[in-house]
């Protein structure tokens, strides 16, 4: 696990989310192509709110896409919530050497998009996994 540091940015946004959606925000990260919220376990529908309300309202607010994900001290869970748009098959997490990985199956036409343009979403899930768990590495298969 890494420190987090937020910057003014991120810590406004996590003000506004949390006004708007009255959830407890673990982390935000701001990507150029949206805003990533980690919210406290058991909080993701009251985030989301009814019919997505509140990630419509926020959309609004913040003008970029966003993406809610509900956290988890169990690192296959929260590997699983990272990946949510997607149909996960299975999830192993194994020591490497000194290090512990986390291969995440998929189906095979899912793995283009689980990945992203350049790799954009699947570095993401590795910043966000060096943030709040002790995985170091993650592979898509």
């Amino acid at each position: 696990m890494t420190n987090i540091t937020l910057n003014g940015d991120a810590l406004r946004a996590i003000s506004a989310f949390e006004r708007v959606t009255k959830t407890v925000v673990k982390d935000c990260i701001d990507t150029p192509d949206k805003l990533v919220f980690i919210v406290a376990r058991g909080q993701i529908g009251a985030a989301i709110g009814k019919k997505g309300e509140n990630v419509k309202r926020l959309y609004e607010m913040f003008k970029k896409n966003l993406d809610v994900i509900e956290y988890s001290d169990d690192a296959e869970k929260f590997i699983r919530n990272i990946f949510h748009n997607y149909k996960i098959k299975g999830v192993v997490i194994e020591r490497r050497g000194n290090k512990l990985h986390a291969t995440v199956s998929v189906e095979s036409k899912d793995k283009g998009k689980i990945i992203g343009k350049d790799g954009r979403n699947l570095k993401l899930a590795r910043d966000i996994l060096s943030r709040h768990t002790d995985i170091e590495s993650l592979s898509i298969d």
